[in-house]
């Protein structure tokens, strides 16, 4: 049964793909670059594409040079006004235009964008203690499908950011921006690129193939954890809300973006509705 789940996907150049890039992978010049010369070759062949991003070692790195404190709560960083500041400078200033100048650098009409801009993702406070952290509660894509729709395939690269209603920028888990952007666009596939090879079972096997059913199972078990928590809820969210192709896998891997779209039954964790 879990042979025809492979051999269901067929890919189509009609329909986006969104892919988000963990900031530890970001922060590998090496695999940068690679999956940038993957993005290259998907531009050409005329693929609609979307790179969400975090920029969880690059944000760590400066809030040390500026003597703030990282906290975490349930797998999401607490946020100071403050802290938003150097947030923001750090992946609208830094790591997104790094990605999208090496894009750029390649031939890739990549434009580097944050969940601020137009209103694309707009936020309620998720608590007082989070501080400057959005739940998203609205995602306007209008802006975002006038780029993929152009006649020069435009690659939006999206930082996760967001604003909430009185404009304040809010920082929001990459994770869940994916999420929320994919369910909205309607993609054909997420995939999220990480640090890890995929979703690992209690005894620390990867686990190849999940259900919804599963991977439910797997949060209230609390067999999956932190970061790996936050993931695993928005892959079930965006499989309640109707996407049925999220794939899991490492991107500091060669080839990783091809083989994740073109032979997923070796790569990372795919996750579906049922199987």
């Amino acid at each position: 049964m879990s042979d025809q789940v492979y051999q269901k996907f067929i890919l189509s150049p009609n329909k986006p793909i969104l892919i988000k890039v963990g900031g530890s992978v970001l922060h590998n010049e090496e695999s940068t670059y690679s999956l940038c010369q993957e993005l290259k070759a998907m531009s050409i062949c005329g693929f609609k594409v979307v790179i969400v991003h975090g920029g969880s070692k690059a944000i760590n790195e400066a809030l040390n040079i500026y003597r703030i404190k990282s906290t975490f709560i349930q797998g999401l960083r607490q946020t100071t006004q403050e802290a938003m500041k150097i947030i923001e400078m750090v992946l609208c200033g830094q790591v997104n235009q790094h990605l999208v100048r090496n894009l750029n650098r390649l031939g890739v009409p990549a434009i580097g964008l944050s969940g601020s801009t137009n209103q694309t993702l707009v936020c309620d406070y998720v608590s007082e203690e989070h501080g400057f952290v959005g739940e998203i509660k609205k995602v306007n894509t209008t802006y975002l499908e006038c780029l993929l729709n152009a006649k020069e395939n435009f690659l939006p690269v999206i930082a996760s950011l967001g604003v909430d209603e009185l404009g304040n920028a809010m920082n929001i888990n990459a994770d869940l921006a994916a999420s929320y952007l994919a369910n909205a666009l309607k993609v054909q596939k997420l995939i999220y690129f990480t640090d890890q090879e995929g979703i690992y079972d209690k005894q620390g096997n990867l686990l190849a193939l999940l259900s919804e059913e599963h991977l439910d199972e797997l949060v209230q078990k609390s067999i999956v954890k932190d970061g790996m928590l936050v993931k695993v809820k928005a892959i079930l969210e965006s499989l309640r809300q109707g996407l049925n192709r999220i794939l899991i896998a490492n991107g500091h891997q060669k080839n990783i973006l091809t083989h994740a779209l073109l032979s997923e039954k070796n790569v990372g964790t795919l996750c579906v509705k049922e199987y």
